[in-house]
């Protein structure tokens, strides 16, 4: 027990040497997620992780209703929680395809593009170990009101993200940026909530049509 406890702090240490926060934050969160698993059908099994705009998908089996996906999101996540978390919320359940958003929180807390991307390379590590043949889709971090004063910074990361994806095997591109945006550049009317940063229905039905063609 106690070489565990050990290992955890090590864990721990190693993310704040990279400068990302305590993922022991979510702990609370993901055994809440963890308790659910029972439930997870994990046949054809197709997983969506990451953060709020993941996790507010509520309505992410009616948007799917042809195949079998479950939620994983954790509101607040960086892609350095994801990586910390992947054996519960990812690895375990075997899925034939995964579905990541991060970047978005990462971008907002001050994080390069260099940064999210080798975090990105570890998680990729990680799960191609115990899921050699998954197809893997990484969505772009999307626009919003909130955080427009970072779009230059949201649209270099989003190219960066592009091109690693590129370089990779069986690991893919969705472009959510581009379809919530009006031919002038600026975002669509009613897709985001009061709040400015998460979406609505309108929103999400915009990422399903786009996430319908990897699938």
């Amino acid at each position: 027990m106690e070489i565990k406890k050990l290992c955890v702090v090590v864990l721990v240490l190693a993310f704040f040497s990279l400068g990302a926060q305590d993922p022991l934050r979510f702990e609370k969160e993901i055994e809440d997620l963890v308790a659910t698993d029972s439930l997870v059908n994990p046949k054809h099994l197709i997983l969506f992780t990451g953060s709020s705009s993941i996790r507010m998908w509520h309505g992410l089996k009616e948007s799917f209703p042809k195949h079998n996906v479950v939620n994983r999101g954790f509101g607040g996540s960086e892609m350095s929680d994801l990586l910390y978390y992947s054996k519960q919320l990812i690895l375990k359940h075997k899925p034939k395809q995964i579905f990541i958003y991060e970047g978005d929180n990462d971008i907002n807390a001050g994080r390069t593009a260099e940064q999210i991307l080798a975090n990105a390379d570890s998680l990729i590590v990680t799960i191609r170990k115990a899921l050699p043949k998954a197809k893997i889709v990484f969505i772009a971090a999307k626009p919003s009101a909130a955080r427009w004063h970072l779009k230059p910074t949201y649209e270099d990361f989003n190219t960066k993200l592009e091109d690693w994806t590129k370089s990779r095997k069986r690991i893919y591109f969705a472009d959510v940026w581009s379809p919530m945006l009006d031919e002038n550049g600026d975002l669509l009317p009613g897709l985001l909530q009061e709040d400015n940063l998460h979406m609505t229905e309108k929103g999400y039905a915009i990422w399903t049509n786009v996430l319908n063609r990897f699938l």
